[in-house]
């Protein structure tokens, strides 16, 4: 197709020229939002983004996305709420996506079985046999939504697949060809800016507006650059850069924002390497981190299996309008700052023991579990079941497996250690989840899957597994030490999270770090080391086996890469599970809901309706809580417990598998009773208890925080949450906005947000106030008796029964966040606008 033959939405160069700017001096951030707005025929907003100097002001923009992606943990909740808002529409057909979705099963399945042939087999037909009802629901969604696609389990993990084979960088609209906008319901959807595609993750409250055809709109915040300089040592990957960021942009607060990266540095790194950078936005604190398309882009769809036709249009399009990029030419975009990296400066890294910035030196690995350990064992005693013992060594995450240079170093390595003769220790639980066949495929074909395997790295799924608490349970003996003697036991995966609970309940620490180092600690058997001066093991003849030694050179990763890492590869598909096949599903355009279900239920909170905040008299606080509570924290991941409030409920329903709080997130009853149960979680009003307790202020009694609510509840008590700095980090998890709702907190008051969150409290009908110091400098307990005022100025007054008084503010940012908490949230705003 010629240039002639292509209709484009916006002639962006001819805007730029009528402004007055020059391209290359507007970052391409702005560029690709300019043309999203001016698209939409926002012509003032797209004018406003592209004025010089405005770089240091807050003005609102919105972004109308070309399609949405997601995985099944978030879309079930989702799609359940559009079905339960079917229930009361009219009519059926007013409650349908606008924007194309594509669904990818990934989450489900878990790392139960793991270091056999058999493990991939057995874990997802549990996979297929236990979530039947939420995948039946799934196939019923396809049919019963338009532009709804399911792409099977066993396919690959989202954020992969959405490289690999989704993204096209263009897309033929309404009005014309127009760069490709995604956002998505996890918040790692910035993996795909590596690729150029302007999207990030939103909480699944905005994606019910924004499906439903309303832009996102959101304060433009400060965009950083980051200048890439060299080019990458011997030893270092992608994934040590993108810790290397990790800790500096959240050294420097430089979030919330949105990064950008320039340089000569970045024209070094392969685009697999720049999905690697970019897929951890979110652990920066960052809300995107946008690599602009040069060439090497268009190679990678090609390689990658697309058409002519899909990269002759990203071509044609990108040229026109200005916005192929040539990293080789120098010229820096207008950022409010920049931020410098050296690429040869980096080298192998992790982080850990606790989050994704704490960035740790190989030689420092040993001293820095200390955080969690005061005692760590000598060499000797480091052979066996020790302190720091590694229980669970994963490659897993799309972060890594989506990245072939990685896998094939981790494969070398693994090759290497297998000639010496290592082994890996009984306790060590090790698995391998690979983002997509394709890493199964260029493994094989090399013959360094077979390497992997000698040390317990069998395929044990297609999906996030570990990395999302999915890893199953720990080895025996490891368990039975934990349970007996609290011993504090170690993680290691590749992936992107850990935070406290998140890989697992009962490790004490967890490391983020590259497929290769996985295999080392995995063999070492423990964290409780020096990478560098000391052995990870010993061979046969007693000899010892230094890191440096295993480490494969550039020359050979880039070789096998090259021979191995081929287009046939990359476009390798499975064929759908016969389970999949063969499950039946329901039909109509409404969804038959069982009241007998324990998966799928109409949520109480899509009809009901929250008071407009305006002021709170009366409340009382449910939980005391400090800094860095995450979504993790609020909403549950992992297995559900016998013991807990939810496992209660589910054995009054008859239910015998309790499964995930992922795969339950499509009842409401399950996920109100888990939140806030995560075991790391903290709560000042009941410092002595385990988590998932509180105070009832009124009886004096400590008892689950559900049922706390509830008995609040019946008493028509309000109610609020206290926090610290950072509430609401990690990922953008819908539950953790929804469950404090159902549980009947009316606000959180805490220092900062993370911003995602934040607008989803919005969109729940549940305000977030900011202190102007933690609650503990204010002079709060927590016990007190609170209300919420406004003054004769419009401000907001926190006054305590104690005789405490403080201004504060309500953190609402935008007019629709304004709207959705003066109608009582999402839900009931859509409702009124259909005359439901």
């Amino acid at each position: 197709m010629s240039r002639a033959s292509y209709e484009f939405a916006v002639d962006l160069r001819e805007v730029l020229r009528q402004a007055e700017r020059t391209a290359d001096r507007i970052p391409y951030t702005k560029r690709l939002l300019a043309v999203n707005l001016l698209a939409r025929g926002e012509q003032a907003a797209a004018q406003r983004l592209l004025e010089p100097g405005n770089e240091s002001e807050l003005f609102e923009v919105s972004m109308q996305p070309t399609r949405m992606v997601m995985q099944d943990y978030t879309a079930v909740p989702m799609l359940v709420d559009l079905a339960a808002l079917r229930d009361v529409a009219p009519e059926p057909g007013l409650v349908s996506p606008l924007v194309p979705i594509d669904v990818v099963i990934d989450h489900s399945v878990q790392a139960e079985w793991t270091a056999g042939p058999l493990a991939l087999a057995r874990n997802e037909s549990t996979e297929l046999e236990r979530n039947a009802e939420r995948f039946a629901f799934l196939k019923w969604a396809a049919t019963a939504f338009s532009r709804v696609t399911v792409h099977p389990p066993g396919a690959g993990i989202v954020h992969q697949i959405n490289i690999e084979r989704l993204c096209t960088l263009v897309v033929e609209g309404e009005h014309g060809w127009l760069p490709e906008t995604v956002l998505g319901t996890d918040s790692h959807t910035t993996m795909m800016n590596g690729l150029g595609v302007l999207g990030w993750g939103v909480g699944g409250m905005d994606a019910q507006s924004v499906v439903l055809g309303e832009p996102l709109t959101f304060r433009m915040p400060r965009l950083v650059g980051v200048r890439l300089s060299g080019a990458l040592s011997e030893t270092a990957q992608a994934s040590d850069l993108a810790l290397v960021i990790a800790q500096r942009i959240r050294e420097a607060e430089l979030g919330p924002a949105m990064i950008e990266f320039c340089g000569a540095g970045v024209g070094t790194l392969t685009v697999a390497d720049r999905c690697t950078v970019a897929n951890m936005a979110p652990e920066y604190g960052v809300i995107s981190a946008l690599f602009p398309t040069d060439a090497q882009v268009l190679d990678y769809l090609t390689l990658t299996g697309r058409s002519k036709d899909v990269v002759e249009a990203a071509r044609t399009v990108l040229e026109s309008m200005g916005l192929l990029h040539d990293y080789a030419a120098g010229a820096v975009p207008v950022f409010e700052e920049i931020l410098e990296i050296d690429l040869s400066a980096i080298s192998a890294s992790l982080a850990g023991p606790s989050r994704p910035d704490q960035l740790v030196q190989p030689a420092n690995l040993g001293a820095s579990f200390t955080e969690v350990c005061a005692e760590l064992p000598d060499a000797t005693a480091r052979q066996r079941l020790a302190p720091g013992a590694v229980a669970i060594a994963a490659i897993t995450s799309c972060t890594n497996t989506a990245n072939p240079a990685s896998m094939i170093t981790a494969g070398l390595l693994a090759r290497r250690a297998r000639q010496r003769g290592c082994t890996v220790p009984s306790w060590v639980k090790t698995s391998l989840s690979p983002g997509s066949p394709s890493v199964t495929r260029y493994l094989t074909d090399s013959g360094l899957l077979t390497d992997l395997e000698h040390f317990g790295f069998h395929v044990a799924g297609y999906g996030c597994m570990t990395c999302n608490g999915g890893g199953g349970g720990l080895l025996p003996e490891v368990s039975e030490a934990i349970a007996e003697h609290g011993l504090p036991v170690a993680a290691v995966v590749s992936g992107n999270r850990n935070f406290p609970g998140r890989v697992h309940a009962d490790t004490a620490g967890s490391y983020l770090t590259s497929p290769a180092l996985v295999v080392a600690l995995a063999i070492a058997g423990n964290v409780a080391l020096d990478l560098d001066h000391e052995p990870l093991g010993f061979d046969a003849d007693g000899e010892p086996v230094m890191l440096s030694e295993l480490w494969p050179s550039r020359r050979e990763i880039s070789e096998t890469v090259r021979n191995y890492v081929t287009a046939e590869a990359l476009s390798q598909r499975r064929q759908e599970h016969e389970l999949w096949q063969t499950l039946q599903m329901p039909s109509g355009p409404r969804y038959p809901w069982s009241e007998k279900s324990t998966y799928l239920r109409s949520p109480s909170y899509v009809t009901s309706r929250a008071q407009e905040f305006t002021s709170l008299r009366g409340f009382r606080v449910l939980l005391a809580l400090g800094d860095n509570v995450t979504t993790d924290d609020i909403s549950p991941v992992g297995s559900i417990p016998l013991s807990s409030v939810a496992g209660r409920y589910l054995r009054e329903q008859g239910e015998a598998v309790m499964n995930s709080f992922g795969s339950r997130r499509g009842n409401h009853e399950v996920m109100a009773r888990g939140a806030f149960t995560n075991s790391k979680l903290r709560n000042a009003l009941t410092p002595n208890s385990p988590a998932g307790l509180t105070l009832h202020l009124d009886s004096g009694e400590t008892m689950p925080i559900f049922d706390a609510a509830a008995r609040y509840r019946a008493s028509e008590t309000p109610l609020v949450v206290l926090a610290g700095r950072r509430y609401g980090s990690g990922s953008s998890r819908d539950w953790a906005a929804k469950a404090p709702g159902l549980l009947g907190v009316r606000a959180v008051l805490a220092q900062s947000f993370e911003s995602i969150h934040r607008n989803n409290l919005c969109a729940m009908g549940i305000a977030p106030i900011v202190l102007p110091s933690s609650w503990q400098e204010i002079g709060l307990t927590g016990k007190e008796t609170l209300e919420l005022l406004r003054g004769e100025d419009g401000g907001l007054q926190l006054s305590s029964s104690e005789g405490h008084s403080v201004p504060v503010q309500l953190d609402v940012r935008t007019e629709r966040e304004r709207k959705l908490l003066a109608s009582g949230g999402v839900f009931a705003t859509f409702l009124e606008e259909i005359g439901a």
